[in-house]
């Protein structure tokens, strides 16, 4: 297989930070669900949550650089005990035009997260929810038996305040099934919104394809069927370089539990911290981080293959 460095020689291309428009937080690794495609390895046994303190310099940096967006994200983000108050702290920022929470659904099912459904529509906060598929089989596959249910309850539930229609936005995820890139987005969100808005009535506002990311327990999976090294192979050769124009680690910038910096949120799970002084963002500002090369791997080749990918879909969808 190609090293991705050597490519982006072959190509002439520089990864550099440019203004951060995002921040994405990574509340902790607690989860209700362990899917087999987490790259985090999320679970109900872990226990690493951001605390108030982390939460406070990350608001801090948030206003300081201005960021426009705020990307929540876990484990299941909603187990954190200062979700609440991260949420209203942001909310009393003008220029944060967009909150966004990455949602497994099926936490909202639970007696003790029942009402954040409304907390999040009060607060305008746009929810992208995890739907690997649109037929039961392939969720329960990868998420465990009985999560499609809940899931479809929830998304009723979204839809009744509000979610999908003039309400805040409710964007849905399609991650692969195995070790092949998804489909054009734009087909698969016409055959989601055909089939759940036939069956359940469902209505979303976009669905974001993700490609499945060769770290954390999907690697595993691949080494354990002896398909990694195919998976690899696939992604690398089907490297784009117009994609890398839009790939959002050159405006993004994710933090974790303990406030340490990466460049994405793969490079967090892969312990690659971002080019700074100080690895934690309350000893960092957003001007000296552009210009700054971003840290590369192989991994990247995930991004980039075939339409792209990025934590919120498709980078082309005229790519194949």
């Amino acid at each position: 297989m190609r090293e991705f460095e050597q490519v982006m020689l072959q190509n002439c291309q520089v990864l550099e930070k440019g203004q951060i428009k995002c921040l994405q937080m990574n509340l902790g690794y607690t989860c209700n669900l362990s899917c087999k495609h987490c790259h985090v390895e999320a679970g109900p046994n872990r226990w690493e949550q951001m605390d108030v303190t982390v939460m406070d310099d990350c608001l801090q940096f948030i206003t300081q650089t201005r960021v426009a967006t705020v990307d929540i994200t876990g484990g299941a983000p909603e187990m954190n005990p200062n979700l609440r108050y991260l949420i209203k702290a942001l909310r009393k920022l003008e220029f944060v035009e967009s909150i966004l929470i990455r949602s497994n659904l099926a936490i909202l099912d639970e007696n003790k997260y029942e009402d954040l459904p409304e907390f999040f529509a009060e607060n305008n906060v746009d929810i992208i929810a995890s739907l690997p598929c649109y037929l039961e089989e392939n969720v329960n596959s990868q998420r465990g038996k009985g999560v499609y249910n809940k899931n479809i309850r929830i998304l009723q539930k979204l839809n009744s305040l509000g979610y999908g229609g003039q309400g805040p936005k409710l964007h849905l995820v399609y991650n692969p099934g195995g070790n092949f890139l998804p489909g054009p987005q734009q087909e698969l969100e016409v055959a989601y919104k055909e089939n759940l808005g036939k069956r359940f009535g469902l209505k979303f506002n976009s669905l974001f394809t993700i490609t499945n990311m060769p770290i954390g327990r999907f690697k595993q999976a691949l080494e354990k069927q002896g398909l990694l090294e195919g998976y690899m192979n696939l992604l690398s050769g089907k490297f784009n370089p117009e994609n890398l124009d839009k790939v959002m680690c050159r405006n993004l910038i994710n933090v974790d539990w303990q406030g340490r910096v990466y460049d994405c949120d793969f490079n967090h799970v892969l312990q690659l911290p971002a080019d700074t002084e100080a690895n934690y963002i309350g000893k960092i500002t957003g001007e000296e981080l552009i210009g700054r090369t971003i840290k590369q791997g192989n991994h990247c080749f995930a991004c980039v293959a075939g339409a792209g990918s990025s934590c919120q879909g498709s980078l082309n969808n005229k790519a194949v």
